[in-house]
């Protein structure tokens, strides 16, 4: 388990986190959330000891990490898939990697074998495509057989097999009852493997809640409904007592509804429906409701003359 407790870490005026406080739990795949500039790489860093806290405190199964021993065995982490010397084979770099933690040789070749790489195993790292070299990090996370893994962004750089294939290990290692903490950006990929969510905006703890919590309380939920009869059905729901969302003489929309009353409501009045569809907002739509007031760096698009928008303009 990691544990943050007030954590705080500032650079002279700047606070990049703020007093954050939560828990990474064994046995489920935790979602890191957050716009550009909230904190979630200075976070990361924090807890594997690679930048001191301002204030507050972390642990890693109750300890700090620079008491860790043989720190690989116990949290396996991938922050950046380009630090690696880039002179070294991959073997040879995992090679290190083991023998500074006390990790048997064999185990190299293991992970490698798990992540798809043994066929270039003895080519050298700087020759490694983006999505090769994250197979190669997300090796060294794995290569103590640790109880806790990090991924910072795992999915950058894979094919569609490459992202399938992380998708299910993150899942598999929360299944066997690992701490796995994962960020990215990539939204629809986070609601697919995602189990809980913290999510932080301006270093701040903005939500700690499970996936469909999250989703539920930053979302409209409503029942959408075509029909032939549309004006006949809407004095029908009115009588029920059920308010309804025109949409301007489209679908109609019952926030909250439940599709099964609404169907036996238009069956009882031999209603026809050519629609009648729960809908949910998507993670994406939830995480921008949530951090609408939290964005750092927005773009807007600026017209050259042409009615083109080719231009990009950074407001902080």
């Amino acid at each position: 388990m990691i544990e943050l407790d007030g954590l705080t870490k500032r650079y002279g005026e700047k606070v990049a986190v703020n007093n954050l406080s939560f828990a990474v739990r064994p046995g489920i795949v935790t979602g890191f959330l957050g716009p550009n500039g909230a904190g979630k790489s200075t976070t990361m860093r924090m807890i594997l000891g690679l930048d001191r806290p301002t204030a507050g405190d972390v642990r890693i199964d109750g300890t700090h990490y620079d008491h860790l021993k043989d720190p690989l065995t116990y949290i396996g982490a991938l922050l950046d898939a380009k630090a690696v010397h880039g002179g070294r084979s991959a073997f040879n770099h995992l090679l290190c990697l083991a023998q500074s933690n006390g990790i048997p040789r064999a185990r190299v070749a293991e992970v490698l074998d798990t992540v798809g790489l043994t066929s270039v195993a003895r080519k050298k790292a700087k020759g490694f495509s983006l999505g090769m070299g994250q197979r190669l990090g997300i090796a060294g996370a794995l290569l103590g057989d640790p109880r806790i893994l990090m991924f910072d962004e795992p999915v950058n750089g894979l094919d569609p097999e490459g992202i399938h294939w992380i998708r299910h290990l993150m899942k598999s290692l929360a299944e066997q009852g690992r701490t796995v903490f994962v960020s990215s950006h990539l939204m629809s990929e986070m609601a697919l493997t995602a189990d809980h969510l913290v999510v932080i905006g301006q270093g701040r703890l903005l939500a700690d809640t499970s996936m469909a919590d999250f989703i539920q309380q930053n979302s409209r939920s409503y029942v959408r409904i075509r029909t032939p009869q549309r004006e006949r059905f809407l004095d029908v729901l009115h009588e029920a007592g059920i308010t309804v969302v025109e949409t301007g003489g489209g679908p109609l929309e019952v926030d909250g509804g439940k599709p099964e009353l609404i169907g036996e409501l238009a069956a009882r009045h031999q209603i026809v429906l050519h629609e009648l569809s729960p809908q949910q907002a998507s993670l994406e739509d939830a995480f921008m409701q949530l951090t609408a007031e939290s964005v750092e760096y927005h773009a807007h698009a600026q017209d050259s003359g042409d009615g083109w928008g080719d231009g990009w303009q950074r407001e902080v």
